[in-house]
């Protein structure tokens, strides 16, 4: 695999006066932005890195460059510093340079257009030879993909460093992933913010997405709303690992409990979000979420957990119980079937993704209008690998071919906010964060069976 990280710059002057920055290079780094960056340093520096790509535009190259010199320092690294304009930002020049009040001032309509059909926004440019339309969002997705055309057969089985910025980032995460244009604001990019993709080989083959977003770095347990954004936040866990996760014994739904790192797992969770206010929690009627949903709620006593039975495992009826070797000697091919084309898989005496899929999701709706007709901001919800994975297909738009695309290791947290209420698109703010189970930027859970 391909191992790229994609780091966005550290928080600039623009950001903090809340004006559109696009391509202009007049904005710079904060005090704030520059420490946020060595922590950046620090928390990449057990990485050996084979190249490293970032934006001209200073603040990313800034930041760029405060990464390498702390990485050269502080370990073996030989990867050399490049610049590319394939990771310029997101072009918006009748905005650039604007506060984001302007703009919905002085441009309502195409601000509103930005927000709900961000692929249809145009602008009509003038230049020396006359008028000219230019779709940004349409145009990113574009360089986005030719970064990852140019980029990733020079690097076949290396690990790389990408800098670059909120807009370019979310394009090369989503056209890695096949996430629409449309879907452009469905992904988020705090400042120094991580996230990890695994590629088996170029743009369209098999990817996943390891981690998007990681904040915990900079201090920051959970990436923060945007401004003016409100609505409710879902917290998506994994439970715990159990002995057949370990083993990687297929469990489905025959109900194994918690192994003693599962536990211990559920543990450093509940740690982890102590802090974070959660008003309500629902689990998966299996024993596995439930334990794991109980040791995480003993931080928040007075928080009701209710059971979603729609939540529950995959069924994967007759391979349950079995190992992998197992399952290839009694059904030849199936497994790679699954592996492959897991949307066409009926398990024998069990489920198919379409069926996991349409009760995770209309669980999934269940819990969103509970939180909003009773006015919770968060809720906790407890589920199962491929009860999660369905969900962040639905939750990005994305069809259940892309079911692999998505890592869910034991005891990870993923953070899906609905900014603009329950009837709005969903916002997949991070996705598998594990720094909490002490493997740092990278997931070292172990992958198991479902």
């Amino acid at each position: 695999m391909t191992r790229v990280i994609i780091v966005r710059h550290g928080q600039s002057s623009y950001n903090t006066e809340r004006r559109i920055q696009g391509r202009t290079d007049a904005s710079t780094l904060t005090e704030k932005g520059r420490n946020d960056v060595s922590k950046v340093s620090k928390a990449l520096s057990n990485i050996v890195f084979n190249a490293i790509y970032s934006s001209p535009l200073q603040r990313a190259k800034h930041t760029a460059d405060i990464i390498y010199s702390e990485l050269v320092t502080h370990s073996e690294q030989s990867a050399v510093l490049q610049v590319s304009d394939l990771l310029l930002e997101i072009d918006l020049p009748l905005w650039e340079g604007l506060l984001t009040a302007q703009v919905k001032q002085k441009f309502a309509e195409d601000y509103r257009i930005w927000h709900q059909r961000p692929d249809e926004l145009r602008m009509l440019l003038n230049d020396t030879e006359g008028t000219r339309e230019h779709f940004p969002v349409l145009a990113l997705y574009e360089q986005a993909r030719q970064f990852w055309q140019e980029t990733l057969s020079h690097h076949q089985g290396e690990t790389i460093l990408v800098v670059g910025h909120n807009g370019i980032n979310r394009a090369l995460i989503s056209t890695a992933l096949g996430i629409s244009s449309s879907r452009y604001h469905s992904i988020q990019q705090s400042n120094c913010g991580i996230t990890v993709l695994n590629f088996a080989r170029g743009l369209g083959e098999p990817v996943q997405l390891e981690s998007l977003n990681q904040t915990q770095h900079t201090g920051e347990t959970l990436p923060s709303l945007r401004p003016d954004d409100q609505g409710i936040r879902l917290l998506l866990v994994r439970h715990g690992e159990t002995e057949w996760n370990r083993q990687t014994r297929f469990q489905g739904q025959i109900d194994i409990p918690l192994n003693d790192n599962g536990r211990q797992q559920s543990q450093k969770a509940g740690e982890f979000l102590q802090q974070v206010a959660i008003d309500f929690a629902v689990s998966s009627t299996m024993l596995r979420p439930k334990e794991t949903a109980e040791i995480i709620l003993k931080h928040h006593p007075n928080v009701k957990l209710e059971l979603q039975d729609g939540l529950r495992e995959i069924s994967h009826g007759l391979w349950e119980g079995k190992l992998e070797t197992e399952i290839e000697l009694e059904f030849p091919g199936e497994l790679q079937r699954w592996r492959i084309i897991p949307a066409q898989v009926q398990m024998p005496e069990g489920e198919n993704l379409q069926q996991v899929s349409e009760r995770s999701i209309a669980a999934w709706q269940s819990i969103l209008q509970a939180a909003s007709a009773n006015q919770f901001k968060t809720v906790l919800v407890v589920a199962h690998d491929a009860t999660n994975k369905t969900l962040l297909c639905h939750i990005l738009g994305l069809p259940l071919e892309n079911f692999w695309n998505f890592r869910q290791g034991n005891g990870a947290v993923s953070v899906i906010d609905y900014p603009s209420g329950i009837d709005g698109l969903p916002v997949l703010q991070a996705m598998n964060i594990t720094t909490h189970l002490g493997g740092g930027v990278l997931d070292k859970t172990a992958a198991g069976a479902l």
